[in-house]
């Protein structure tokens, strides 16, 4: 008892602002004990209001510390009281900024999750208005289906095929109607000839198969004397159907000559790049010349009545160092000029009877989006096509949008329009205009569907699934009808024309490019080079390519006289200096 009035009556005192007792207080322990209980209560309550707690801790080190006092006399037992005092005062305190330090940390993650569901919903909202911009309303139509016959009736519209295959209500009525089954790999290439009856196909099989589509049976079908995937076959105009130009990733150009009883006479290898060329351009009235890109950076001249017929035009760099390139097309309108697209940002204009490559590496003028110019994404593109009047270019980026470009627009001009909602990063994926006079945007995407946009408005119109296999790479316009080809991984070709009963609802297009967009979002952030992103792809293909090429490596298989004296390069070029970093589609 006597250690708890001790305790106390210090605790008393350090209430009233003193840490020392008076003698009076202190002359001996009996007298402590007779003191009133009404005192020690008061005291103890003065205590609980210091500390804040029930000071269960604190009595027990009192306790402890009074049972030591009385066994060495009243002097000690005042010192006792003073140490009382101070220990319960720190130790209360360090309890108290312990709790605090513990405290923090908690507040800390509070706030950070707090803000995090903000951010998170934040963006939520931002991608819902986003999404719900993209699929606002559409315009009127320009065209009308109703009117339109009215006035055919009375002989007032001349033209009502070439308007209607332009017509919105026709693209939004697509459906597909049957596919072409041929080959045994993903199919990378496809080109109607001029009158829109074939339509030519190639693979990562390595065969070139030329299709009767409306029959749906093949007219021939030839191995294309490539080592490695077809990327492009096209008809040359002009030729009465009977040459086809390829190119592959083995760096080949080559041309194939048909014959009229339906069978490949030979191919030849007319241009050989140090790396994968993926796209050829045609001049559209001219049946013996066209051009070639590769990812070596160089653009062939081919010209098939020539002993020699290729020779190199330019090689696109970029302050000194080469540009890689994925795609070129010749504007319909002035064949003297052409773009090319690659491994930067930049669409690239030439002039053919301009190029000095001591003046600006040769380039007439050049687009890019202005926010990609200095942009750390590494953007590339993977297509670009002319309009069907050589007065826009069309330009298909890596992991990015659609950009739409004035071709009659000065250096470095702005884009014009923007098409956004599909995804291209699997593969090198294509675009194109659809209509008689270029009135919608076309693309595939990584999701596996096709996308319409209307050009003008830049909605999407139309939303179709394209390729079970996941990527659809390769769209193809008919020339005069109101019919689409495409293809991807599958192994078929697709056949689309407006054959349904009801225009599109495009149903499930907001979850969609909602999913495309997050995709594309979350890769952007640990996004490093496109090399590592198509590594596994590539050397996939490459082990099961392998015998393959054992096969033609062997003497005397696949060579003809035009691969030892028509090529400006050695036909002896390894895979190994092609770099192809990216390969056309995943293995199949």
């Amino acid at each position: 008892m006597s250690s708890k009035g001790s305790s106390t009556d210090g605790r008393t005192d350090l209430a009233n602002g003193s840490l020392s007792s008076s003698p009076e207080e202190m002359s001996g322990a009996e007298e402590g004990r007779e003191t009133s209980s009404g005192i020690e209560v008061e005291a103890s309550d003065l205590s609980l209001s210091l500390t804040g707690d029930d000071g269960g801790p604190n009595h027990t080190s009192t306790e402890s510390r009074g049972t030591d006092t009385e066994s060495s006399g009243e002097d000690k037992d005042s010192d006792s009281m003073e140490d009382t005092g101070h220990y319960s005062i720190n130790d209360e305190n360090r309890v108290h900024d312990q709790e605090e330090e513990e405290e923090q940390p908690r507040r800390r993650v509070q706030r950070k999750r707090a803000n995090r569901d903000q951010d998170s919903s934040d963006d939520e909202r931002a991608l819902e208005d986003w999404v719900s911009s993209e699929t606002s309303a559409l315009p009127r139509p320009r065209w009308q289906a109703l009117p339109a016959l009215r006035e055919r009736e009375l002989g007032s519209s001349a033209r009502f095929v070439y308007e209607a295959c332009g017509a919105r209500v026709f693209v939004q009525r697509f459906r597909l109607q049957h596919g072409l089954e041929g080959h045994t790999g993903c199919v990378n290439t496809l080109h109607f000839n001029q009158r829109g009856t074939w339509l030519a196909s190639g693979s990562d099989d390595l065969k070139v198969v030329v299709w009767d589509w409306v029959r749906r049976q093949p007219v021939l079908d030839f191995e294309s004397g490539h080592k490695s995937n077809v990327f492009q076959a096209k008809f040359l105009p002009n030729s009465g159907d009977s040459t086809l130009a390829m190119c592959a990733r083995d760096g080949q150009v080559r041309v194939a000559e048909l014959s009229a009883t339906q069978c490949c006479k030979n191919t030849k290898r007319v241009a050989q790049h140090k790396g994968a060329s993926h796209k050829l351009a045609l001049e559209p009235d001219s049946p013996c010349t066209f051009l070639s890109a590769g990812e070596d950076a160089v653009v062939f001249t081919i010209d098939l009545r020539q002993d020699r017929p290729a020779s190199k035009l330019v090689v696109t760099k970029e302050k000194e160092k080469k540009v890689g390139l994925y795609t070129i097309y010749v504007n319909p309108a002035n064949t003297h000029q052409f773009a090319v697209g690659g491994r930067d940002q930049f669409v690239r204009i030439y002039d053919q009877r301009k190029i000095d490559e001591n003046e600006n590496n040769g380039v007439l003028k050049k687009f890019c989006p202005h926010h990609l110019v200095n942009s750390e994404s590494k953007a590339n593109i993977t297509c670009l096509v002319y309009s069907h009047d050589g007065t826009e270019l069309l330009a298909s980026y890596n992991d990015e949008d659609i950009y739409l470009f004035n071709s009659s627009h000065s250096d470095g001009a702005q884009y014009v329009k923007r098409y956004k909602g599909h995804r291209n990063n699997a593969t090198v994926k294509g675009v194109n205009f659809y209509g008689p006079k270029s009135e919608f945007v076309v693309s595939g995407s990584d999701c596996g569907h096709i996308f319409l946009w209307e050009k003008s408005s830049c909605q999407i119109i139309q939303f179709m699934e394209g390729d079970k296999g996941g990527v659809v790479n390769c769209l193809e316009p008919h020339p005069h009808l109101p019919v689409l080809a495409t293809s991807g991984l599958d192994h078929d070709v697709k056949i689309w024309a407006p054959t349904a009963e009801a225009s599109t609802e495009l149903i499930g297009l907001k979850d969609v490019i909602k999913k495309n967009k997050r995709e594309r979002d979350e890769d952007s952030l640990h996004h490093t080079d496109l090399f590592d992103s198509h590594m596994l792809w590539f050397l996939m293909h490459h082990l099961r390519q392998r015998r393959h090429h054992r096969r033609w490596r062997e003497p005397g298989v696949g060579a003809t006289d035009a691969d030892s004296d028509e090529s400006p390069s050695s036909s002896d070029t390894s895979d190994e200096e092609e770099g192809p970093d990216r390969v056309q589609c995943m293995p199949s």
